[in-house]
């Protein structure tokens, strides 16, 4: 039987809160096989010396199960105040699909919180796409947030989380799990490590794990590491450092939009280029960029984004 939560561990010290998410999209089995990589390596580490809290959880658990994106809607456009008004006003007996997933979720997160009192929380959000090649983080602002996205070493996305309403990390950061940490002690980051299916998208998201717990300071960085974080790292090397979001796709109902095959992230298009197909003749780059997020999935509503390079690696 598959349980909400995957993991919690916790030191004898206070310290920070890591809230670790994984299948808010069910098809995305990567971070949950992840997690429990990573309380593996916990678990088993003598001596290890570990400050506050750190928690893995299963986001959609019921379409995980059935290796489906979504049950009835995408989980990770449905968190907003007035929603978990309604979830929470309707009782959990009158709830169905993503309603009852958001109140199960809620509760967990809403009640470690608490039971914790820690002196920040940081919120890891790990995915898959269904493009190879996408391998990057997105974080929640360009102060706090983006200094911890870039401790986990791959390419970071600027300006992509204002484009999407309705996650769990806006959610988490604007303060909505609780009245009683202060919103710029909540800093969140989005990590997407690669292809769904894609072996090293479970190192890739061991790796941000593992590096979210050294830059909470839960532990010391020669404490625990990631067997394949060398490679790792090599991998992200003729990747971007930085780049920033100038155009989204967003799709419709009814649009039956369909991409172009052979895209995969930050692949360079030129503007005008034939992307993809729709309900209305073809798609074509408006600007000139590198691509990310190629929808090859029949559940969605982002079709594509496009970036441009703002910092290059040393």
């Amino acid at each position: 039987m598959v349980h909400r939560v995957i993991g919690k561990f916790g030191g004898t010290e206070p310290g920070a809160l890591v809230v670790a998410t994984a299948a808010l999209h069910g098809n995305e089995p990567a971070g949950v096989r992840a997690l429990e990589a990573a309380f593996d390596l916990l678990n088993q580490t003598q001596g290890l010396e570990f400050k506050g809290t750190f928690i893995g959880l299963i986001g959609n658990l019921h379409a995980f199960a059935n290796s489906s994106r979504f049950v009835e809607r995408d989980f990770n456009r449905i968190w907003t105040p007035h929603h978990l008004e309604m979830v929470l006003g309707k009782g959990e007996q009158k709830l169905h699909g993503e309603d009852l997933e958001l109140l199960h979720l809620y509760q967990v997160i809403h009640e470690t919180i608490h039971s914790c009192n820690p002196d920040q929380i940081l919120f890891l959000d790990l995915h898959t796409t269904s493009a190879g090649g996408g391998i990057f983080c997105i974080p929640t602002d360009e102060n706090g947030s983006l200094h911890y996205a870039k401790a986990l070493h791959a390419p970071v996305i600027l300006e992509l989380f204002n484009r999407v309403e309705g996650t769990l990390l806006r959610f988490a950061t604007d303060g909505h799990f609780s009245d009683d940490i202060p919103v710029g002690q909540i800093h969140g980051v989005a990590y997407e490590a690669g292809q769904h299916d894609d072996p090293l998208s479970v190192s890739r998201s061991l790796s941000a794990i593992l590096n979210t717990l050294h830059y909470a300071g839960c532990v010391n960085d020669s404490a625990i590491k990631s067997p394949d974080e060398m490679i790792l790292q090599k991998s992200f090397s003729e990747l971007p450092k930085v780049t920033r979001l100038v155009h989204a796709h967003h799709i419709k109902p009814g649009d039956t939009f369909k991409m172009r095959p052979g895209y995969v992230n930050f692949q360079r298009v030129k503007a005008g280029e034939h992307l993809a197909d729709d309900i209305r003749g073809q798609v074509l780059a408006p600007y000139s960029g590198m691509i990310l997020m190629p929808l090859y999935q029949p559940q969605g509503s982002d079709g594509f984004f496009l970036v441009l390079e703002e910092e290059k690696r040393n």
